[in-house]
């Protein structure tokens, strides 16, 4: 067994990491219901909690696939898909890179596929937007560390650290300074407009879109099918934010350039994204405070 900064990098092939069925997100332990999916913002299916192990996962088929969005920006998936099934991002620079949004499912071969292609500046940190894409996250980082020999920590939202269900000493909590923002590579900010969830986090990068920006959204603001963008407390059971909340989202983005904005699943808006943002959290608020009743 070896050690980094007091990190336990023994080969994690001995671990066992419970996995939600639902939800995918790591358990050091099996409650009787997982707590994230008990919220009202994401659900216990009807035939009850479930659960998984990596182990069982790998014995299903599961594998994870690279593909480049852009260059700088590559999409990682897992098939057949594990718990909600988001698309992880990897923002890569001369620097190093970051694993966004990671999937609830990782294997040696996608932790060598990234250690790979995040080059001698490696991985620098492992994030989720928000406790449902939480996923494997302290795997993903034991696992990154032990092959690269270099400390990987996970950052988690000090508004959201409740909902960690693997405690593990590489979990490194954060809150906005006093710029609201914080950077985690040359020109990769890490911010927090709350909403979804109180700790919710985007990511701008600002070589993204040759240039223009890039916001990595999560599902903070959803990029819909018609290239505007949505705002929801919870998605699956449809409940919405207030006006106030919206607006108040779509200002602390707004406050860097973006051209383009990903979410968490294969959602982008490809253009303008900035204003689309501003404009559909215009469109938002005046259908909840009742501006366009006249039209139900």
């Amino acid at each position: 067994m070896t050690t980094i900064t007091g990190i336990d990098t023994t080969p994690p092939a001995a671990l066992t990491v419970s996995v939600c069925r639902t939800c995918a997100v790591e358990h050091a332990e099996r409650p009787d219901t997982c707590a994230i999916c008990a919220d009202e913002r994401q659900w216990v299916p009807a035939s009850g909690q479930a659960w998984t192990t990596l182990e069982e996962l790998a014995g299903e088929g599961c594998a994870v696939s690279v593909r480049e969005l852009e260059p700088g920006l590559v999409a990682l998936e897992v098939a057949p898909g594990v718990g909600i099934g988001q698309q992880s991002k990897l923002v890569l620079t001369s620097a190093g890179a970051l694993l966004w949004d990671p999937l609830g499912f990782v294997d040696d071969a996608a932790v060598d596929a990234v250690a790979g292609l995040a080059g001698e500046g490696g991985v620098v940190a492992v994030a989720a937007s928000h406790p449902h894409m939480f996923g494997a996250q302290v795997e993903w980082s034991r696992r990154l560390t032990a092959v690269t020999g270099r400390e990987v920590p996970v950052l988690v939202s000090e508004a959201d650290a409740g909902w960690v269900a693997r405690p593990d000493p590489v979990i490194e909590t954060w809150a906005p300074g006093p710029a609201g923002e914080r950077e985690i590579l040359p020109g990769v900010w890490l911010s927090q407009p709350g909403g979804h969830f109180p700790g919710s986090a985007v990511v701008h990068w600002e070589a993204g879109a040759d240039g223009r920006g890039v916001l990595l959204s999560g599902d903070t603001i959803f990029a819909n099918p018609d290239r505007t963008a949505s705002f929801m407390r919870s998605y699956p059971n449809r409940i919405p934010l207030s006006a106030a909340v919206v607006t108040r989202v779509a200002a602390h983005v707004a406050r860097r350039p973006f051209d383009r904005l990903y979410n968490n699943f294969d959602g982008v808006i490809p253009a303008d994204a900035r204003d689309v943002v501003l404009r559909s959290a215009e469109r938002h608020a005046a259908w909840v405070r009742g501006d366009f009743d006249h039209l139900t």
